[in-house]
């Protein structure tokens, strides 16, 4: 497994190097708490436009930008404001979260109180996907070393300003990736999604303006404000600032969590020479879905010779999205009418069933996969599952019934033939695919 920058110095995997990175001593003798000390000599105005210059977005696949996002919170409601961090790394492909809060969980703990004195929010929360519970205590002991130190609790740093922050497990509900469904599950509710407006901004976390971030969108703020917004943003694009994590699996020879600048040039470069090209030299790159599970899959030729850019822009001009960053390349031995099946079912299994397109439409699109695959495909099946696929996007009640959709959708246009040799054929009568 790598864990390595290229084409930059390592920021967000700095610590991922160094012995001993998660403890308070080793942070603090690379550069950490630095930028906290900075921020409690700045305005709150003066952090959030830093944040806003950087370019940062969201780094948990929604790209929205982060210091826009802060500035929804309004500054005279009487009620507590909240700091969340959305520790809930479910998408498939992706693992990028793991790394820091195992390796670097005081960057997260600092982040978190930058933005809890820039939106004077007393209160953090980071929760953490159910499958990460066994990480819960390196957080733990690094909140215990931040409070003995006074960089945590009361009057921090003699600033005046008070926060605690706690960790939380669901669980293991990938809908709790979703930042409203994270809230309910934080209150003690199911992880159901709420209706939006209102936004958790305003109206969030027992019904108080609240800012649910990722991971390494809030582990990036240090940073910022070290380096100055302009400075951060100018390592990635005017559009997408900074450096961004991937996960990158499946058929590469190098798999594992990559550093790159925003903008970085190109998708086949990164494949092929940094991560070291296919695992099994003698098969041809078929296919790689870039962002998790829930972006658009992309075949070789939009790929090969492109020159597609690593960032928001690049990859939708693709054909794409960047969403979480995660990776996942295949070879031309892969099926993609399996490999999609296989996706389907697991969002029937995650869909919480609270709205009727998703929970319908996705255990239709299993049925229709299922029947295929046991031999009894129909010809008009591809259209059919396009057309439940247009009745789930875009009338979910929140994006999950979108991130189901587009899997389907992009996998029948981009790789035809994977499905029309299922429906056209037989199969074997114990639902393998026949050798044509």
């Amino acid at each position: 497994m790598e864990i390595r920058a290229i084409g930059c110095e390592p920021l967000s995997l700095k610590r991922v190097y160094i012995e001993n990175g998660h403890t308070l001593k080793v942070y603090r003798e690379t550069g950490g708490y630095k930028s906290l000390e900075k921020a409690i000599g700045m305005s709150q105005d003066a952090i959030i436009q830093e944040v806003k210059d950087s370019a940062l977005r969201g780094r948990g696949g929604a790209g929205f930008p982060t210091g826009m996002k802060w500035s929804f919170v309004p500054r005279d409601s009487p009620k507590p404001k909240y700091i969340v961090c959305n520790a809930d790394e479910s998408e498939p492909g992706s693992f990028k979260d793991r790394y820091l809060l195992e390796f670097d969980p005081h960057s997260l703990i600092e982040g978190m109180v930058i933005a809890g004195f820039a939106l004077g929010a007393a209160t953090g929360y980071i929760y953490y996907r159910g499958e990460y519970n066994y990480l819960i205590h390196v957080m733990d002991e690094a909140l215990r070393e931040a409070r003995e130190a006074g960089l945590l609790g009361d009057n921090i740093l003699g600033s005046g300003f008070s926060m605690d922050i706690h960790t939380h497990t669901g669980a293991g509900a990938y809908i709790c990736g979703e930042e409203t469904a994270l809230l309910s599950s934080l209150e003690g509710f199911r992880g159901h999604p709420r209706m939006k407006p209102p936004f958790p901004a305003v109206e969030g976390l027992y019904a108080s303006p609240t800012i649910v971030n990722n991971v390494e969108t809030l582990t990036s703020v240090p940073q910022i404000i070290e380096m100055g917004g302009i400075a951060w943003r100018d390592l990635g694009t005017e559009k997408s600032g900074g450096t961004k994590l991937w996960s990158i699996s499946g058929h590469v020879k190098k798999p594992g969590v990559y550093e790159l600048p925003m903008g970085y040039a190109d998708m086949e470069k990164f494949i092929m020479e940094d991560c070291g090209g296919m695992l099994r030299s003698d098969k041809k790159l078929k296919a790689v879905i870039p962002g998790g599970s829930s972006v658009y899959i992309m075949n070789a030729g939009q790929i090969l010779g492109q020159g597609v850019t690593l960032d928001y822009e690049g990859l939708v001009e693709a054909g794409s999205m960047l969403g979480t960053g995660g990776m996942m390349v295949m070879d031309e031995t892969v099926d993609i009418m399996e490999t999609t099946k296989n996706l389907s079912e697991f969002y029937k299994h995650e869909s919480c069933g609270w709205c009727t397109p998703c929970r319908e439409g996705t255990d239709w699109i299993v049925k229709i996969f299922d029947r295929i695959a046991a031999g009894g495909g129909k010809p008009s099946d591809a259209q059919l599952l396009l057309d439940i696929c247009d009745n789930i996007e875009g009338k979910s009640f929140c994006p999950l019934g979108d991130a189901a959709a587009w899997p389907v959708q992009s996998a029948i246009k981009q790789f035809p033939d994977d499905f029309k040799k299922w429906i056209a054929g037989k199969t074997n009568g114990n639902g393998t695919q026949p050798n044509n």
